[in-house]
């Protein structure tokens, strides 16, 4: 097959799916007329391909068919009324581009028409999905997307394949089918488990489910990079050299999956085969080269790592089971246990400690009781304490909750092991796999002395680890243990913004939205809530260079809003000149920026002179008038929007919390589920300002889900807000 070929087809291709589109389109208009809605759920961007190229919002059949008019003139070559075009391969890649926004046409209406997602298919997925997905994609524990079409060649060799992409840290997105198969029969009848948590989505069963990759990756512009709808330059650069993503294209081709991959070249992703295909070397549009063939299934994984540039961080761990970010989220479930800790099943804790270096043997671990080999017939449970003892120069007591809590990353990074909560509430099993491959007992500090020395070397010079299985033992420990956790908490809750002079940046997110800063005090956590004040301090000790930096307060200009001299000086530079003050307590003066990864929006709500609150889990109605989802659309890709702001869950209960607007008090309406999450430390601030009552004056979704029903409860139980100073 030669290139004239590829391109013959893909013309051929981009033919029929525009034609498909009319046919489609025109009998929907007899049927149900031009006002019929079209659209796809949970999204602030309509048809999101259509949105970020040609700046169109689409909702109607009227609306699709003058999409259809651009993309039958890219078809022919000509610009989009936009100026849409992209002239490499001497045009052929408009073909491509028009095929994609054909394809989310005909994809928005097969969801409309209940025909979408296919049985156990993701289908279109949701702008919140995005944004959970937002930290992992800068913090490297997400290192790539692969979008790959078509069954593998065998079983054994799907599960090759996807098992390396897993180890490698890349999301696998599934669509497609030969006679009948798809990749994700093939890893279900080997028992591989997927979804979202495991790094492996079906997309649907069909070709036409890959569109909602497409659709996935292009918001990422829009929600994290500050770009437009419309600004179809910047977003296809921004796609190029940001997304790290590619398709994988095997088994089967034909004239329209040639068309959309002239689609998927144009806004640089690359595609890899193992199909013999003409290759093409790198082209204006792509970072490396276009088109690969690779038939050897060991070999295609670290192919296309190579082709997109994705930098992989893979940890070195030597236990017998394979170690990745990718099975963090693996559940081990009752038929598959052969040992559990805690939860119900056995008293269970872990805890982190400092000592001396001179009393610590680094590398070793000792079991103290029974191993997991050594359990009587029947038996599924064992008490257990994991002790990390470890010790360093630069490590101080600050620093040992940080430590601590990413026990549970570290343990659930191994392949068959579960871990769920920490300190004294943890819940621990181990699969009937896991435990037939070797894992034991001393695995456990093998990875936390591996895991420990490679993110925290900075501070931790020696880690030794001592496991307990025997009741005496670990009751005894924990009495100790929950007096030091006592201590932590009233150490840290002492800590205020007034007692450091020093807060820490956050910049880690400006991989995907450039002009972002994030600015952590000891009283108001970062926005995506992964990051604390301490979290930032250790980071900086740990890697001085890297994107927590302390930032000294400098003179004070407003103490109510939360500015200083040498903050607004720091957020200003590190904005590249965007933003040139920043107010920490306020929302409406000078707020934050949002990179999009937050947990929660808050927003004001006029007509009730407060504040509305609304986390990222909650799909349904807010008294604004907006979901989460449109109002995320206000907020992000670094800018600050008085009125709306991104924030973690846990600075609502923070003393600072919108302290320039009044602070809790303002709080009007927040969904049910974020109430009940945060009701006992909620209450606990709410007593503190005096105004215990306050959190069942705050209404959710029970009670109100328009402005005027907000307003009419907040009169019936006599809310505060109602009697503050003027929002606006």
């Amino acid at each position: 097959m030669s290139a004239e070929v590829l391109v013959q087809l893909g013309t051929k291709g981009a033919d029929a799916v525009l034609g498909l589109t009319r046919q489609t389109l025109e009998k929907l208009l007899k049927q149900k007329g031009e006002t019929a809605a079209v659209a796809f759920p949970e999204t602030n961007y309509h048809l999101p391909l259509v949105a970020a190229l040609l700046n169109k919002e689409v909702k109607t059949v009227g609306d699709c068919m003058d999409v259809l008019e651009q993309a039958e003139n890219l078809n022919r070559n000509k610009p989009a009324s936009n100026g849409l075009s992209i002239p490499v391969l001497g045009g052929v890649l408009n073909k491509g581009v028009a095929t994609l926004l054909c394809e989310e046409m005909l994809g928005a209406i097969k969801t409309g028409a209940g025909e979408h997602p296919t049985k156990g298919g993701a289908g279109f997925l949701p702008d919140k999905l995005l944004r959970s997905l937002g930290i992992q994609l800068v913090d490297g524990r997400i290192a790539g997307i692969a979008v790959i079409l078509g069954p593998a060649k065998d079983a054994d060799s799907a599960v090759q394949m996807i098992r390396d992409f897993q180890a490698s840290s890349i999301v696998s997105l599934l669509a497609g089918s030969k006679d009948g198969l798809t990749l994700a029969k093939q890893l279900e009848d080997k028992g591989v488990e997927m979804g979202l948590d495991n790094y492996i989505v079906p997309m649907g069963d069909d070709y036409l489910s890959a569109i909602y990759a497409a659709d996935f990756a292009v918001r990422a512009p829009l929600i994290f990079g500050g770009l437009k709808p419309g600004q179809w330059q910047g977003i296809a650069e921004y796609l190029k050299n940001r997304v790290p993503a590619f398709v994988v294209l095997l088994s089967h081709v034909d004239e329209i999956i040639v068309a959309t991959g002239l689609g998927v070249l144009a806004f640089g992703l690359p595609i890899i085969t193992d199909l013999e295909v003409p290759q093409l070397p790198k082209i204006d549009t792509t970072l490396h080269e276009a088109l690969v063939t690779e038939k050897d299934y060991k070999k295609i994984v670290s192919q296309c790592i190579l082709t997109r540039g994705i930098k992989v961080k893979v940890a070195k761990v030597s236990v017998p089971v394979a170690y990745a970010p990718a099975f963090e989220g693996e559940r081990v479930r009752k038929e598959q246990l052969y040992v559990e800790f805690g939860g119900k099943a056995s008293n269970a804790f872990e805890f982190l400690t400092t000592k001396k270096l001179d009393e610590v043997e680094d590398g070793t671990c000792e079991i103290i009781g029974t191993d997991i080999d050594g359990l009587a017939a029947g038996q599924k449970s064992l008490p257990l304490a994991i002790v990390v003892e470890v010790a360093g120069r630069k490590m101080i007591k600050d620093f040992e909750p940080i430590l601590e809590r990413q026990i549970h990353r570290f343990v659930n990074y191994a392949q068959g092991l579960m871990h769920i909560g920490q300190r004294d509430i943890i819940w621990i099993r181990i699969s009937q796999e896991a435990f037939t491959k070797g894992f034991r007992l001393k695995h456990f500090g093998v990875i936390l002395h591996a895991m420990l020395h490679q993110e925290f070397s900075a501070i931790v010079d020696k880690v030794q680890v001592k496991i307990y299985t025997n009741e005496k033992d670990v009751s005894r420990l924990q009495k100790g243990a929950l007096k030091v956790f006592d201590e932590r908490d009233e150490r840290i809750s002492g800590m205020s913004d007034e007692s450091v002079d020093t807060f820490y940046s956050c910049t880690l997110c400006q991989s995907f939205a450039p002009n972002h800063v994030c600015i952590i005090t000891p009283e108001r956590l970062g926005l995506c809530g992964a990051y604390s004040w301490l979290d930032g301090k250790a980071a900086f000790e740990i890697n001085p260079t890297g994107a927590n930096q302390p930032v000294k307060k400098g003179k004070v200009i407003d103490a109510k809003l939360g500015q200083w001299d040498k903050i607004n000086e720091f957020v200003h530079e590190t904005s590249n000149k965007t933003i040139e003050k920043v107010s920490m307590y306020s929302l409406m003066d000078n707020p934050q920026s949002s990179c999009g990864c937050f947990e929660c929006i808050l927003a004001v709500v006029p007509e009730a002179n407060g504040v509305m609150v609304v986390h990222r889990d909650y799909s349904g109605m807010t008294p604004s008038g907006m979901t989460f989802t449109t109002l995320a659309g206000s907020v992000g890709g670094g800018v600050q929007t008085p009125g709306f702001l991104g924030v973690g869950k846990l600075y609502l209960t923070s003393k600072k919390f919108v302290f320039a607007e009044g602070g809790l008090p303002r709080v009007v309406w927040m969904p049910k589920e974020l109430k009940e999450l945060l009701a006992e430390k909620l209450a606990k601030r709410c007593k503190e300002i005096g105004m215990p009552d306050l959190l069942d004056k705050i209404a959710d979704e029970t009670t109100a889900t328009t402005a005027e029903e907000l307003v009419a409860y907040l009169e019936k139980v006599g809310h505060p807000a109602l009697t503050l100073p003027s929002l606006v």
